[in-house]
């Protein structure tokens, strides 16, 4: 990245129009229009010298990304010119530097966004594929948090039932099957690291085809086996058995084969070493296309090993577009999370989500092996799942929580 044209420097806090008053001069030398630039000088406070020429806009409560009366100043970029203007708000007493994170602490302590919105806006600013900027941009702007609330009031609703069973008798019938799919209504991921783990073959072919082990708009953790072969030699069977445990922990494998080695008169002969580590799901890949004259149709291929299997030569490049981008449509179809009309479906994208969602699913799976007799130790197990929802997006006491949340922002935001 190059450099910028204009830097933002924001104010937050109940001062912030006193910061104005002391190093801003307008033409019309008067308190500012909430939400309208204004051209003006940004002088330092003491000496009155001009640091620089830009523009300046204030934003009152509540209305603006804190909550709080907020001030921003937008001046040139250069090093020299922020420094010195950092430093005009340093001699002010009433004004300190930003914390990491603390103005987006600010928003969610002023009910502007929620944790899942505040996870979301990280993870938006840390976003380098189409699918995680989807992703991260549906969560900021609240399609997570729509979708926990929708099953918080769900369990709520349910609670209500319950106890008012307690309070007046059995009068009323309990709704079952509630939540049977409640645990079913996310998909599940983690956003904060690669989605997709694939072993066996092309790690390097895919780094450099890819421009970084992306396809697809997909993070990759590529790993390579180097070959699976019977060997007598300790050290060696040690890594083939450590290559084998990397295939069958993986997402998804991908098997590279060389296809003179493997065909003949019309049959495929896969080698016993990676046979123990085929399944349905495999991925074939039958390599050196170029050193056969006779090639197999993909009708005989795909009848033989499955529809996700593909001839190439990597060394002339014979094919190798057609498998990248048949690979490449097929890890969409699987991993992908938006629809035909683009819209993404709303991902556990923190461990932190999965957690309280697990424990959520818990004490719903608890509250359903009460028996009716029962019902009072029922209704806190709803409470609890209740509860749980209500943490991942900060509904209830979340304090241990924040600092984890926040600490990763930079200094601006």
């Amino acid at each position: 990245m190059g450099k910028a044209g204009v830097a933002v420097i924001r104010i937050s806090g109940p001062d912030a129009l006193k910061v104005w008053k002391s190093i801003i001069k307008t033409a019309a030398q008067r308190l500012p229009d909430p939400w309208k630039f204004q051209r003006c000088k940004i002088v330092h406070p003491e000496r009155q010298e001009v640091l620089d020429d830009g523009l300046a806009v204030f934003f009152k409560s509540p209305k603006s990304f804190t909550s709080e009366d907020v001030v921003e100043l937008h001046i040139h970029s250069g090093r020299a010119i922020i420094s010195s203007v950092l430093n005009a708000l340093s001699a002010l007493s009433f004004c300190r530097p930003a914390e990491a994170g603390e103005f987006t602490r600010r928003a969610f302590q002023g009910g502007r966004l929620d944790l899942t919105q505040v996870e979301g806006l990280k993870d938006l600013i840390d976003a380098e594929t189409e699918t995680q900027r989807r992703i991260a941009l549906q969560a900021a702007g609240g399609a997570s948090r729509a979708q926990f609330e929708h099953l918080r009031s769900e369990i709520i609703h349910c609670l209500a039932m319950v106890e008012a069973l307690i309070d007046f008798g059995e009068g009323e019938d309990l709704e079952e099957g509630v939540f049977e799919q409640e645990p079913k209504h996310f998909s599940c991921t983690k956003q904060s690291r690669p989605t997709l783990k694939m072993v066996e073959g092309l790690a390097q072919f895919f780094s450099s085809a890819g421009g970084g082990n992306y396809i697809g708009g997909l993070p990759l953790i590529v790993a390579d086996t180097a070959g699976l072969r019977a060997t007598d030699d300790l050290v060696e069977s040690i890594g083939i058995e450590r290559a084998k445990s990397m295939v069958q922990a993986s997402d998804l494998s991908l098997c590279v084969l060389s296809l003179p080695e493997i065909y003949e008169s019309s049959y495929f002969h896969i080698p016993s070493s990676s046979k123990d580590l085929i399944t349905p799901e495999t991925c074939f890949l039958l390599n050196k296309s170029d050193l056969l004259q006779t090639q197999p149709s993909d009708i005989q291929i795909q009848s033989a090993l499955g529809k996700n299997a593909w001839i190439a030569s990597l060394e002339t490049g014979h094919r190798t577009f057609e498998f990248l981008s048949s690979f490449t449509e097929m890890l969409k179809q699987r991993y992908d999370t938006s629809d035909a009309q683009g819209t993404t479906t709303p991902l556990i994208t923190h461990a932190r989500h999965r957690t309280h969602l697990t424990s959520a699913s818990q004490f719903i799976a608890s509250f359903l092996q009460y028996s009716s007799e029962d019902i009072v130790l029922g209704a806190e197990e709803l409470r609890y799942a209740a509860q749980a929802v209500g943490k991942i997006s900060g509904i209830i006491d979340v304090e241990d929580v924040l600092d984890a949340v926040f600490r990763d922002f930079c200094i601006g935001k």
